[in-house]
């Protein structure tokens, strides 16, 4: 499962993500057919999913690799 899939399977389906991300349903569906969510509503599906779909899943072109723990404590 891609990570677009998992952040509509958390949020209970493709209306449930659009409107918690302010988008239209068909809009989100599109995304699923092209295989692409948009850089710039990457970042309110991580909101909209707590974290648990990240921007780094979503679109590891744009954001690159998480960043690892040990920066983070840094």
């Amino acid at each position: 499962m891609n990570a677009l899939d998992r952040a509509i399977s958390i949020l209970g389906g493709v209306s449930q993500l659009a409107a918690a991300i302010g988008a239209k349903q068909n809009v989100v569906s599109n995304w699923r057919i092209r295989g692409q969510v948009p850089s710039d509503r990457c970042i309110a599906i991580e909101r909209a999913t707590a974290g648990a779909v990240t921007r780094y899943e979503l679109r590891a072109d744009v954001f690159g690799e998480p960043p690892s723990a040990d920066r983070e404590a840094a």
